[in-house]
């Protein structure tokens, strides 16, 4: 059987690859999915990949399969690990995290200010994937980001580089990771915070997965993936997010929600309320994603636990003491029937602190004319929908009572999606695949997205 494109999601723990055909047609398809556990550890990530072929023609029942093209994303050995250097916290370094974060990173250290000895034995003791540098506004400070650049050249890492800050500095720094023989591994992208107030994401944003498809190839276990991979390799939680702005350009202001056995990523693409927009205290990038670290109902399940409490957790549930300890004794990552409502719990406290953490909110401040509001954070009150994917929010049997007992959750101060937000699921769980599928078909992508969440 011969098919347009197979897209592999590699992962730390699984890897799946997904069968698409039909692209240059007004209706691609969706083959089906294969999955295997991923071998990074194993020193190569392509046995993993093979099985999941295999277990693809197992599923459609083909004996041999061809694809015209092959792409994939990775989160595997903990997928992109970026540090980010700037000047002031609140300003450059913040546009150069959400840089950083809309690109699929998962950022291992964050520094304001000029690197110190401790600072650079930080970076030397993380494994990293890339590094960035940014600081000081156009035309503005540059001494900051001058010494930093010294400072990380000269530790001859061989690592990406991406220079991020004020464009007076970029010949300068040209001659210094050419000086340190570290030319070949930097970036110069444009000032992520070029004036003050301003964000300047995208472009950045696009060199982070440049230089992570070019490097990825050098990670342990992943040296033979252009052996079966030939196109496009990006960050997957990077793939999600180019999904979301794929589809927001054709249907509206969106969240996208994927609630995982570690972690619990939102992006967002969305300017919010005009009326909100005027009052913002700090600019927010029209496309955000934030990582909550602590909130997995698998391998972090304990963090949440304790947000609900074990008490709570067995009023809500009708559980005895005997019944909630037989549950966590047995948790597996893919829940069995008996430990479904369990899960169901954890996800929907998950998705509550999510969404309250990435959601701006309304601060009151007193001055010469009395109370005033104001507001930090990103604007989700307008957003029209709200997407689903990942495990928890596409295959839990109670998915949608969850999402929407969230958005009933109200809180006046908090900025979120209200509860007539639209709620969408990503039924073919191909999210992070249409995300890397859009580089080269765009149009084929969003169909194929829309079809998914029933919408097409």
């Amino acid at each position: 059987m011969k098919i347009d494109a197979l897209v592999a999601e590699i992962g730390s723990t699984t890897t799946v690859i997904n069968a698409f055909d039909k692209l240059d047609s007004d209706n691609p398809v969706f083959v089906g999915s294969g999955y295997s556990p991923t071998t990074v550890l194993e020193g190569d990530v392509t046995i993993g990949l093979n099985k999941a072929i295999e277990n693809l023609k197992q599923n459609i029942n083909v004996k041999e399969l061809i694809a015209l093209e092959t792409f994939a994303s990775s989160s595997a050995a903990g997928g992109l690990k970026m540090s980010v250097h700037g000047l002031v916290y609140d300003m450059t370094v913040k546009a150069a995290k959400e840089a950083a974060l809309g690109a699929g990173a998962n950022i291992k250290m964050i520094t304001s200010g000029l690197l110190d000895s401790y600072a650079i034995e930080d970076i030397l003791n993380e494994t990293l994937n890339i590094i960035m540098i940014a600081g000081g506004v156009d035309f503005g400070e540059r001494d900051t980001a001058i010494e930093n650049a010294k400072k990380i050249a000269n530790l001859k890492l061989n690592l990406p580089v991406i220079y991020a800050g004020n464009i007076q500095n970029q010949s300068t720094v040209k001659k210094i990771f050419q000086e340190a023989g570290q030319f070949e591994y930097l970036y110069i992208t444009k000032n992520v915070y070029p004036k003050i107030d301003v964000l300047e994401v995208n472009e950045a944003r696009k060199i982070i997965q440049d230089a992570f498809e070019k490097h990825i190839i050098y990670a342990p276990g992943m040296e033979k993936v252009k052996s079966i991979i030939k196109e496009n390799i990006i960050p997957t939680p990077g793939a999600v997010m180019e999904a979301s702005i794929l589809l927001q350009k054709a249907i509206g202001d969106l969240v996208t929600i994927d609630i995982g056995g570690a972690t619990t990523d939102i992006h967002s693409v969305t300017s919010g309320k005009e009326e909100i927009e005027k009052i913002l205290i700090a600019p927010e990038p029209f496309a955000k994603r934030t990582v909550e670290g602590d909130l997995g109902v698998y391998i972090n399940k304990d963090n949440i636990i304790n947000l609900i409490t074990k008490d709570r957790i067995m009023k809500d549930l009708k559980l005895s003491n005997e019944d909630y300890n037989a549950i966590l004794s047995n948790y597996t990552p893919i829940p069995l029937n008996g430990q479904i409502p369990f899960t169901e719990r954890l996800t929907l406290e998950a998705m509550i602190q999510a969404i309250e953490r990435h959601s701006g909110r309304l601060v009151y401040l007193y001055n010469g004319s009395g109370k005033t509001a104001y507001a930090e954070g990103k604007d989700l009150s307008n957003v029209k929908y709200l997407i689903a994917t990942g495990g928890a929010l596409t295959r839990l049997p109670n998915r949608i009572e969850i999402i929407h007992k969230a958005l009933e959750k109200e809180n006046s101060l908090v900025l979120k999606p209200n509860k007539n937000t639209e709620v969408l699921i990503d039924n073919d769980y191909i999210m992070a695949s249409i995300g890397v599928l859009a580089k080269k078909h765009p149009e084929a992508a969003l169909k194929l997205m829309k079809k998914s969440l029933g919408i097409g």
